[in-house]
């Protein structure tokens, strides 16, 4: 008697190239596009959208608006 493995999800597509997901490098199908979402990070590519933000330079602690406090 062998076991039989049963998938309980889909295979999701890889994020980069859609191929199917392999298991050793998921969520995506290879070391290639690992490496290509990893430079894609380590380059700025992904961002998070954000208003910019004051920093006091003698302590280095961003400054409070006042009038934001008031709401």
């Amino acid at each position: 008697m062998t076991a039989e493995i049963i998938k309980l999800k889909p295979t999701r597509p890889c994020p980069i190239c859609g191929k199917p997901s392999s298991q050793q490098h998921h969520p995506f199908c290879s070391g290639r596009c690992q490496d290509i979402d990893l430079n894609r990070w380590l380059s700025g590519s992904y961002v998070i959208p954000a208003e910019p933000v004051e920093v006091d330079e003698e302590d280095g602690v961003p400054k409070i608006d006042e009038a934001e406090d008031e709401e």
